[in-house]
């Protein structure tokens, strides 16, 4: 392997965020399209646009779709994998921004409970090029667990 050369290994992430939640709390929080919609937009000082459909099921999918404004989205569809509630999710995800640019990566989450909280774990690979890998390890889940933690502070959170 030459210096400039990656395995798919290499392009993969591994993220831990500790939650002030129990696990199923979690869990609900990152799959139920409800409490999504909330979280998506937590932080943002200007509502956007989400929407999310779930079928949380094994060969079942998730659709989301946000942005600023109807010219501006984001897409992503999550085919579920494996699910043991609320321990691990397991999907395929394929994703695209604005421009149309396209990706699909492989994403397994778990839910392990720690002290009076949870640790949510991300181990995600198939990037094409560590810019990417590197990008979504220092801004695409650092956002997503800011906004499910706050989330998960919010009294909302503890409604079914």
């Amino acid at each position: 392997m030459t210096e400039n050369e990656s395995t798919t290994e290499d392009l993969a992430l591994r993220l831990s965020r500790w939650l002030p939640a129990t696990p199923d709390e979690a869990f609900d929080a990152y799959t139920d399209a409800e409490k999504q919609k909330t979280w998506f937009s937590i932080l943002d000082d200007e509502p956007g646009i989400v929407e999310i459909d779930v079928d949380l099921r094994v060969g079942g999918t998730q659709t989301a779709v946000w942005g600023p404004s109807r010219d501006q989205l984001f897409r992503e569809v999550q085919t579920f994998v494996e699910i043991d509630r609320p321990h691990r999710l397991v999907t395929d995800s394929t994703g695209s921004d604005p421009s149309g640019a396209e990706m699909t990566t492989h994403v397994e989450v778990t839910f392990e409970a720690d002290g009076d909280g949870t640790l949510m774990t991300v181990v995600q690979s198939g990037f094409p090029v560590p810019e990417v890998r590197d990008f979504f390890t220092s801004e695409v889940w650092v956002g997503a667990f800011d906004r499910v933690e706050a989330f998960l502070r919010t009294p909302a959170a503890r409604l079914p």
